[in-house]
């Protein structure tokens, strides 16, 4: 049997452990990236094929004869042609619950690093701020606790509930905001009604057709001006202009993204290009911990294992068109 990872660049710098892997199928064929064109021949003679991102479409799959297995290393399955695969009868599987740890872990250092000013702390010390301070603490940028503030999560699965967990260890008063424009079930908040009370606002939800630019101005205008966004899910959950508006104009306090629409940006990216002062920009690291992306590729073994050995695996049923 043969097995092809079409970017393994962008799960590892050499600290992964790939025994599992191998002891699921071998050999391997490794490829740190790979193009369209390198896509349609480097799956044409494989059995198995996993791919973190890169587009895996018709073409590609009706030419790869051999083709058993798709395996996604992520939990997004956008970058495969699922109708496709299902005509062939290949099925398709992703990796769940992976990151969940690294991913709220991130959540709340960006809330930290928000609330306690940690960069125009660090800023002031290196242009000699505090050196030349009259006393030993200077407060020049005012200092927030989490404690008593309110979270606003929009997005209740796996890490929007973990991320509560974590706010209630802190003191946070959790608001789950429900689905926009529907009446709140119980234990939910209706979605307006968290942007206007929470204190922070954090995304965990997908991207689809119905979430693109979920917050934009209007979402924005009816926060709290102390409010701030926290944004680990998806960059085109937000209209990137209109929050940069917000910012500028101080309608909201304050934004940490981790990411945003078109990743890796171009030179035009308008994040990138006009960042504001209280903006905080991660590079799509929050799910990045070396644990796990240890357990995504343990995880992605143990599909390709129980696939041979006709036991249940993450197979995705969706199918378009």
């Amino acid at each position: 049997m043969r097995a092809v990872f079409l970017d393994f660049g962008s799960v590892t710098r050499g600290d992964m452990d790939c025994t599992a892997l191998e002891r699921a199928i071998s050999p391997w064929q490794f490829h740190y990236d790979s193009s369209e064109q390198e896509v349609l021949t480097r799956i044409r003679a494989a059995e198995v094929v996993a791919s973190n991102k890169v587009f895996i479409g018709r073409a590609a799959i009706e030419a790869a004869e051999r083709l058993k297995l798709i395996c996604v290393a992520a939990t997004g399955y956008n970058n495969i042609d699922l109708q496709a695969a299902a005509e062939r009868n290949v099925p398709v599987c992703n990796v769940r619950g992976y990151a969940t740890p690294s991913v709220v872990q991130h959540v709340f250092m960006l809330m930290l690093n928000l609330a306690r000013r940690f960069v125009d702390y660090q800023e002031l010390v290196k242009r000699g701020g505090w050196q030349t301070s009259t006393f030993f603490c200077p407060l020049d940028f005012g200092i927030q606790e989490l404690s008593g503030k309110a979270l606003g999560i929009i997005g209740y699965g796996e890490l929007g509930y973990a991320v509560a967990n974590i706010a209630q260890a802190f003191g946070m008063q959790v608001l789950i905001a429900e689905h926009k424009g529907k009446p709140p079930r119980s234990g939910r908040t209706a979605f307006d009604d968290v942007l206007r009370q929470a204190d922070f606002m954090t995304l965990h939800c997908p991207l689809s057709q119905e979430t693109q630019h979920l917050i934009s101005r209007r979402e924005l205008e009816l926060m709290k001006p102390s409010a701030y966004l926290i944004n680990t899910a998806r960059g085109g959950l937000v209209n990137e202009a209109d929050l940069l508006q917000c910012l500028s104009s101080g309608r909201i306090a304050g934004a940490a993204i981790d990411v945003i629409q078109g990743e890796p940006p171009g030179a035009d990216n308008l994040i990138l290009r006009q960042q504001s002062a209280n903006l905080i920009v991660t590079p799509h690291v929050a799910w990045a911990s070396r644990e796990s992306r240890q357990r995504l590729l343990d995880q992605l073994a143990d599909n390709i294992s129980n696939f041979f050995q006709h036991k249940s695996f993450n197979q995705i049923t969706d199918v378009l068109g």
